[in-house]
């Protein structure tokens, strides 16, 4: 491997894909605040995925149901506190 292409942060971290409950280790410089104990006992960081290879309908050929309202629901309750909606609610 080249010196000094990867970032300092580039480490070993757990992908976690919560609609199929499957969990994978890779390489990566993502920001986690979660981490999680693997199967050797070790702990990793922690990246939780909505939609993986392991779930989405491309890749399993299944249809499965997806918890968008939720999403819409959490996005509209950031966007109503953000300053783009409090000069919208004053027009």
């Amino acid at each position: 491997m080249k010196k000094d292409t990867h970032p300092d942060t580039y480490r070993t971290v757990v992908f976690k894909d919560f609609s199929s409950d499957e969990a994978w280790l890779c390489r990566s410089c993502i920001d986690t605040k979660d981490s999680i104990t693997w199967e050797d006992g070790n702990e990793y960081p922690l990246v939780k995925l909505e939609i993986s290879n392991t779930s989405h309908p491309f890749f399993t050929g299944k249809m499965k149901f997806v918890d968008t309202a939720g999403r819409i629901d959490k996005f509209n309750k950031r966007f109503a506190k953000s300053k783009f909606a409090k000069e919208d609610q004053e027009s």
